[in-house]
């Protein structure tokens, strides 16, 4: 194995001398915390074993317990755990997770599906020495179901590392997987236990590309559909593992920052256990995930001795749009090529109801809005839970039999935020799509990201029909009206987009490779020319064939597109090509992302937050859902329960949403 840490052995090492300078920076009043944070992570673990025991040796004091006495807050907690062996590391975060009242669940996940046989027979034994306790057993007593029974497969530290792989065993697994999950009803846990417990690493990765092959949906994507809870959590970091260890922390290092508040023992545990193994890696899948350093990530998010002390560990800063180690020009690649040959399975959250009567959903929606005082609860139970088709015909049978103007109606009955949903959710997606672009446009200002997001993310199919509803709406074309309210190269982008003439169809290989060479040579041009070149493959070829241009764009260049498109551009047209290039790597991913945007801070994007989950609840918004989860370690259902309870008095703008949702995850 290659180790890509940023510690390493220290030369010209004296463990006696080291102790000495520790024993110096501790003695009198205060301590010397400058020279104990740079010594402590200038040596390697080894190194610093050794000059425990030759502090012991000269001063017949413990080094460990000095420093507890000497340092305090998360420094000391730093320093003290960079001073242990990682087995006993590992081992004292197991048992904090395990003590107490609850279980930190994440921490058992993140250490057990991450270290491979050594570390974890290392860390069990190192466990029972420290804690006089048996680790299985204590895991088998705090937790419970298929979750317990992964971590104990876990626990053995016997999967496979022989390297050898059996070609017909690789289809089988990948057949029995999709056969315990996709093919039936309910779902075969225990098989995939069996497999994504004992397999190599190299066995599975051609089991997880069999798979896609078969059920035509990534691993990650049936363990979502088939698993839940921390069972779910488990096998998908099982899975991350298996694919990308670097990437896997890279994203456990973000949640760990972002928001407010910082996780530090999260934080902590992975800039101790991987400085040494492979930080350099988490560095650039870091900067390749989240266009942003870890290195920036930690100075902004923390502070004191104890940033200097991780920053230390990180090793260095990262240039935003920097060309990549070759390790992590091969993930980028590797990224590309999974997300082109996964075919997701979109999933709405709102569905046809069954036994549809839309003359009986008319006259009770005239009943619930009749005389003094409106009904909300039937409104929202109607309207919410019934597809979009459903709502027409609804609207028809109402100006039929009772000869009034449901629209009119609801909009006399509601106020506020529950108006703006509910007649949302009334409009067909072309009126809607064309009312978000006229909100988008009236007034002083204009939400630049609405259009883009709406542009972007429509096929040429729905772009034409909300063409036809804009014209048919405010009697002026949609492009009249972007020419008007936009400017510059944005305004072409968008004139480009609302064509609805993009490219359908597969990957063209051969032009791929082209067209990712002439993106590549473009970014040594003028910024008129490169801008220009991007347009003309962005906004003009398939999602399918775009793919694989940013695939092979990674080959010609060793550079990500959207680190280019952040470093080399600004403003709105910086902000279209990323939502292009987003879209084009993981739709509902990019919406879970404009949702958190919608509701986090202070004040809700309502129309931003109506928009997106009126115009996905029948498209993918389950999809959408999942990736939020995934990303932000909270349920949208939960989101949305928090934020929009500030305003919404009466809860019935929050109930609806929750009905659109779905669910709770």
């Amino acid at each position: 194995m290659v180790f890509r840490g940023t510690i390493t052995d220290a030369p010209d090492f004296d463990p006696t001398t080291d102790a000495e300078a520790l024993y110096n920076a501790m003695k009198g009043i205060g301590s010397d915390k400058e020279t104990i944070l740079e010594l402590v992570t200038s040596r390697s673990n080894a190194q610093r074993q050794e000059v425990v025991a030759a502090y012991k040796c000269s001063f017949g004091q413990d080094l460990i317990e000095d420093l507890k006495y000497e340092l305090t807050g998360k420094f000391e907690r730093l320093i003290v755990s960079l001073m242990k062996t990682s087995a006993y590391h590992d081992a004292k975060e197991i048992h904090d997770a395990l003590k107490g009242v609850g279980t930190n669940e994440r921490c058992l996940i993140e250490i057990l599906a991450s270290r491979n046989n050594r570390q974890i027979l290392e860390m069990v034994a190192a466990y029972k020495d420290a804690y006089g306790r048996d680790m299985e057993e204590d895991v088998i007593a705090d937790t419970s179901g298929h979750f317990k029974k992964m971590l104990v497969v876990l626990l053995q530290g016997t999967r496979d590392e022989s390297g050898v792989v059996d070609a017909d065993l690789v289809e089988q697994d990948a057949q029995d997987l999709y056969a315990a999950g996709e093919e039936q009803w309910g779902t075969d846990e225990a098989k995939f236990i069996m497999i994504l417990g004992s397999r190599s690493v190299t066995h599975l990765r051609m089991v997880f590309d069999a798979y896609e092959k078969i059920a035509e949906m990534s691993i990650e994507d049936s363990i979502k559909n088939e698993l839940s809870g921390d069972f779910e959590r488990l096998m998908l970091a099982v899975v991350q593992c298996i694919r990308n260890v670097p990437m896997f922390f890279a994203k456990r290092l973000y949640k760990s920052m972002k928001g407010l508040g910082t996780a530090d023992n999260t934080l902590i545990r992975i800039m101790i256990s991987r400085s040494e193994i492979d930080m350099l890696d988490i560095r650039e899948c870091f900067r390749l995930a989240y266009e942003k350093s870890l290195y920036n990530m930690i100075k902004d998010d923390t502070s004191g001795d104890y940033k200097r002390t991780l920053l230390n560990l990180c090793g260095g800063d990262d240039d935003l749009a920097g060309e990549f180690f070759p390790e992590a020009a091969q993930i980028a690649y590797k990224m590309w090529e999974t997300s082109a040959m996964t075919k997701v399975q979109l999933r709405p959250t709102v569905r046809p109801a069954p036994s549809f009567d839309p003359a009986a959903d008319a006259q009770a929606l005239r009943k619930a809005m009749k005389g003094f005082g409106t009904d909300e609860d039937v409104i929202i139970d109607i309207v919410a839970q019934r597809s979009n088709a459903q709502r027409q015909e609804i609207r028809q049978a109402f100006k039929s039999l009772l000869g009034r103007d449901l629209m009119k109606d609801l909009k006399s009955e509601l106020s506020k935020n529950l108006e703006r949903l509910i007649i949302g959710l009334m409009l067909t997606p072309a009126e809607f799509d064309a009312k978000m672009m006229r909100k988008a446009m009236e007034g002083a200002g204009t939400d630049e990201h609405s259009l883009i997001e709406i542009l972007v993310t429509r096929s040429n199919e729905e772009i034409l029909a909300m063409n036809a509803a804009y014209q048919n709406a405010y009697k002026k074309s949609l492009e009249e009206a972007l020419h008007s309210d936009t400017s510059g190269f944005f305004c072409r982008i968008l004139v480009s987009l609302v064509q609805g003439a993009r490219e359908e169809g597969p990957a063209d290989e051969e032009r791929a490779s082209a067209d990712a060479q002439e993106l590549a040579d473009a970014c040594n041009a003028e910024s008129d020319e490169m801008e220009l070149k991007f347009m003309s493959i962005l906004c003009t070829r398939s999602f399918p064939h775009l793919r694989k241009v940013f695939q092979e764009f990674v080959r010609c260049s060793n550079k990500d597109i959207e680190q280019v498109i952040r470093k080399e551009m600004s403003g709105d047209v910086k902000n279209a090509f990323c939502a292009i290039v987003r879209s084009v790597k993981n739709q509902p991913s990019y919406f879970a992302d404009r949702l958190y945007k919608a509701m986090k801070g202070l004040g809700t994007d309502d129309r931003a937050l109506i928009r997106i989950m009126v115009s996905r609840s029948e498209v993918d918004l389950f999809n959408i859902r999942k990736e939020f989860k995934d990303t932000h370690d909270v349920s949208l259902h939960e989101f949305i329960q928090v934020e929009t309870m500030i305003g919404d008095t009466s809860g019935d703008y929050r109930k609806t949403l929750l009905v659109l949702c779905g669910g709770e995850d």
